[in-house]
């Protein structure tokens, strides 16, 4: 995840910061926790692989016709839910599929609240009327993210193979607001949808979203099956991310905050861009960047949980390649503190010789090797070079 919004506007972030790292850790606040240098993982939790809609991109190929057959009963979510609190895991984000059609999440949300987890939700927002936006707010979660693949109806309801998708998701940002809940835009960003990213953040601005979260397409689920039609090319990706940061370079931080997945990479431009600019917090952003210890979080800062207890090290990686095991046969504890465990290690090897134009890059420190599970989609080789990846120049003081 590159933050952008707080390495732009950093001053005092990096102090604030490491005064949480001397904390337990309990109580770093949800924007620190990416650079607090806790290894207690941030929880991706699809709860189900049911969804009203098909997006043609979807990582989990979700569908209204998906069997749930197999999924984690109430009973085993709650005593997941006991185990991660035990484990002392800041954050569960429920995902799906969408995950409003399962119909015991207000349940399990409530239950992470009373066990001192923090809960996000990330929803097609389509499903979120009045009564369960306030629902989303008793239940103790904290923020919503809404995804918006384009400014125009034309484009988003293309995306979501639904007809009136962009309206109803557009209404949910009311609803939530209404009810107090904090919620923020995420995009996909491909070549359909790649020249509406300015008026998306328009958009995002007059809706109020308080975070505007650009995703790059990964290879994985149908995102596999349209990747080579849909994937930016390097230029349009730089473009992108000049746009992104002269955008957040104007946004007060306080209304509304900027940031990229799926591509550790992206904190190279990031670094450029300020160092030409003559930025003040670039020393501040640098230090927060290298506080990551090698870009991606997979495996450490960030774990996956499927419908059926199946744990990986992100939500892309989905695979059985990448599979570190099953919840019903051991607790999610043991399985995430067991060094032997040859997936987590694999991700958690940050000194690995990387092959391709990633074996010899100088922002390796940095980035990590970019997304493993795009390199490995690639070459069939976990530490194969990420495609993805269109950094140049020399490396930044």
């Amino acid at each position: 995840m590159n933050r952008i919004t707080q390495c732009l506007h950093g001053r005092g972030t990096v102090s604030a910061i490491m005064h949480h790292r001397r904390d337990t850790g309990d109580a770093v606040p949800g924007r620190y926790l990416a650079f607090s240098g806790m290894r207690r993982p941030v929880v991706f939790w699809n709860l189900t692989d049911c969804c009203n809609l098909a997006c043609e991109h979807c990582y989990s190929r979700s569908d209204p016709g998906r069997n749930t057959t197999g999924e984690l009963s109430t009973p085993e979510a709650l005593s997941l839910i006991d185990d991660l609190s035990g484990l002392r895991v800041p954050l569960i984000l429920f995902s799906g599929g969408e995950p409003l059609l399962r119909p015991d999440i207000m349940d399990l949300a409530g239950y992470a609240d009373k066990r001192g987890i923090k809960v996000a939700l990330s929803t097609n927002g389509t499903l979120i009327d009045p009564a369960i936006a306030r629902r989303i707010r008793e239940s103790g979660i904290e923020y919503v993210g809404i995804s918006l693949d384009g400014a125009t109806a034309a484009t988003h309801d293309r995306f979501r193979n639904s007809p009136g998708a962009f309206e109803r998701s557009l209404a949910a940002f009311g609803h939530c607001q209404e009810a107090g809940v904090r919620c923020g835009v995420r995009v996909t960003l491909t070549r359909e949808n790649k020249d509406e990213l300015g008026d998306l953040i328009d958009l995002a601005v007059k809706i109020g979203a308080s975070r505007f979260c650009v995703y790059w397409l990964v290879p994985s689920g149908r995102g596999r099956e349209v990747y080579d039609r849909l994937q930016l090319t390097g230029s349009e990706v730089t473009d992108a991310l000049g746009l992104l940061y002269r955008r957040a370079k104007e946004t007060d931080p306080v209304s509304m905050e900027f940031l990229t997945v799926d591509a550790p990479q992206d904190c190279i431009h990031l670094l450029e861009s300020m160092e030409r600019d003559g930025s003040p917090d670039l020393a501040d952003a640098r230090d927060l960047l290298k506080s990551l210890r090698g870009g991606c979080s997979a495996g450490s800062r960030v774990a996956n949980i499927d419908p059926c207890g199946n744990v990986y090290p992100c939500q892309f990686a989905r695979t059985p390649d990448f599979l570190v095991g099953n919840i019903r046969k051991r607790p999610f504890s043991q399985l995430w503190a067991d060094a032997s465990n040859p997936v987590l290690a694999l991700f958690r090897n940050k000194g690995a010789r990387f092959g391709g134009r990633c074996g010899d890059c100088s922002y390796r420190d940095l980035c990590g090797g970019g997304c493993r599970v795009r390199g490995h989609a690639a070459s069939g080789d976990f530490l194969g070079e990420d495609p993805f990846c269109f950094v140049h120049g020399a490396r930044i003081p």
